[in-house]
């Protein structure tokens, strides 16, 4: 939960969960509609001009948690711009401060190419609807009167995919974005959201279909001490799920499948970069095109683990639980064969738990189904390590060199080396997220209030080896790789 404020954290649980009980009861078709009356009463608005407004927001945000587009134009991104509440964002990026001096020379009005800057009263004006943003005018101001007021939802994008349209709303470029989702937390008036799964999760639940659960390994810390993997299989059967799987079992069996393109790549004097995470996947095919060939084959532990499940049940339906917002794309853009069918996030699988009334409760975990090399690969440095402590179970020799990029700045500058014939390492590990998958943008709890706890819990692993638990798996009945 980055720098979401709790206003706007309370109104996006409240549609989620709303949607999730009607879907449940089967009543959302009929009862839509009432969602945003029954949340924005009236008569008096609490955060916007009116409730007539608010309401429309709140329409906007139900039409999400049902999957859709919140506009009637949808470029099939999960990542989408909620226009009604953009709309209050300052329109213009340069704004004329009281430092004006209302000066004779006039610099500011001289140094605009576009006529957007008229003289004032008391100081010049900047109008909006003509401003190119160029910046201009703040360099030629003599008292530094011009301040750039940075849209945060633009200032925090890593990849520079989001710009505004003629009427100051932002618009997100699905070319150039990687999915990452920090935007969504940083816009102050709620204004970019994501697409959900939960009706389809939902109608597959009652459906009567063998449904599984299956969690990130960050979720270990995320919700205290005592809500164990064991938590989460209960509360997931008592909602209805045929089962329930640690993830962090997928992280040995990619690691281990990891670690032979490793291997092979090294003997040939290739560099490769890691698949694990779908945001930098997204970066790497979308701003490094001519590095894509360097990804590595190997699938995701979510896509393993729904591969292990559909080996065995070939008509289940796979749910992957966690923080991750790129993982949704990793399943709508990447349309990787055999990966899981839905994302959910973790309020979104709590806003399911809600409408069955159903919590996590302590839980001993006496049924370890990952090595404490898969729980890791959660955090930033976690892939890296699993993978060679695979190499050194197999007793490879190769003495690899590894660039472990944590954030998106890091990943930047790796893949750029790389692209130049500068990277002196032999292989990138790219973790989008600060800290690895438990600085996701939809986790539970900040990784540093939580990593105490994690460590703790992670203690508590016993001290098999990667191969060791594969070998409880049949790791023949189905592919590791995408193609």
């Amino acid at each position: 939960m980055m720098f979401a404020d709790e206003n706007l954290i309370r109104i996006k649980h409240e549609v989620i969960n709303a949607v999730a009980k009607l879907a449940f009861e089967g009543e959302l078709d009929a009862k839509r509609d009432h969602i945003a009356v029954e949340l924005i009463p009236g008569p008096t608005p609490k955060f916007r001009c009116c409730i007539y407004k608010e309401r429309e927001i709140i329409r906007q945000r139900v039409r999400l948690a049902e999957g859709k587009a919140p506009g009637p134009v949808d470029d099939g991104n999960v990542i989408q711009v909620i226009s009604s509440a953009c709309e209050d964002c300052p329109i213009s990026s340069y704004t004329v401060t009281e430092n004006c001096q209302n000066c004779l020379g006039k610099a500011c009005i001289h140094a605009c190419n576009f006529g957007a800057i008229e003289p004032g009263r008391d100081r010049s004006h900047i109008d909006p609807s003509k401003c190119k943003e160029c910046g201009k005018c703040a360099q030629a101001c003599p008292y530094n009167a011009i301040a750039h007021l940075k849209r945060p939802c633009k200032f925090s994008c890593p990849v520079d995919a989001i710009t505004y349209d003629e009427q100051g709303i932002s618009v997100i470029d699905k070319n150039k974005c990687i999915r990452c989702g920090r935007c969504i937390h940083r816009c102050p008036f709620g204004a970019i959201g994501h697409k959900t799964a939960i009706v389809d999760v939902i109608n597959a639940l009652k459906s009567g279909k063998k449904v599984y659960a299956m969690a990130a390994p960050a979720t270990e810390g995320q919700f205290g001490e005592n809500i164990t993997m064991a938590s989460w299989k209960k509360a997931m059967k008592e909602v209805g799920f045929a089962d329930f799987y640690d993830v962090g079992l997928g992280g040995d069996m990619t690691s281990a499948s990891e670690a032979e393109e490793w291997a092979e790549a090294y003997k040939e004097g290739k560099k490769k970069v890691t698949s694990c995470c779908p945001a930098f996947v997204n970066l790497v095919r979308l701003h490094y095109p001519q590095l894509a060939d360097c990804i590595s084959t190997t699938v995701s532990p979510m896509c393993a683990v729904s591969r292990l499940i559909k080996a065995q049940e070939p008509d289940a339906v796979t749910v992957f639980i966690g923080p991750c917002l790129a993982k949704k794309s990793e399943v709508v853009d990447q349309k990787i064969e055999g990966n899981a069918d839905y994302v959910l996030t973790y309020s979104e699988i709590k806003a399911i738990m809600l409408a069955k009334n159903v919590t996590l409760q302590p839980c001993e975990d006496t049924e370890q189904i990952a090595s404490i090399y898969g729980k890791r690969f959660a955090n930033s440095g976690g892939v890296t390590a699993a993978v060679l402590q695979s190499l050194k179970e197999s007793d490879e020799s190769a003495d690899v060199k590894v660039y472990k990029a944590n954030g998106a700045a890091e990943c930047k500058k790796a893949l750029l080396l790389m692209k130049v014939a500068r990277l002196p390492e032999n292989f990138i590990e790219g973790m989008i997220c600060d800290g690895g998958c438990v600085g996701g943008p939809s986790s539970n709890e900040d990784q540093m209030a939580c990593k105490k706890t994690r460590d703790a819990m992670l203690a508590q692993a016993d001290g098999r080896g990667i191969h060791e638990n594969l070998a409880n798996y049949d790791m023949n009945s189905f592919s590791m790789h995408r193609e």
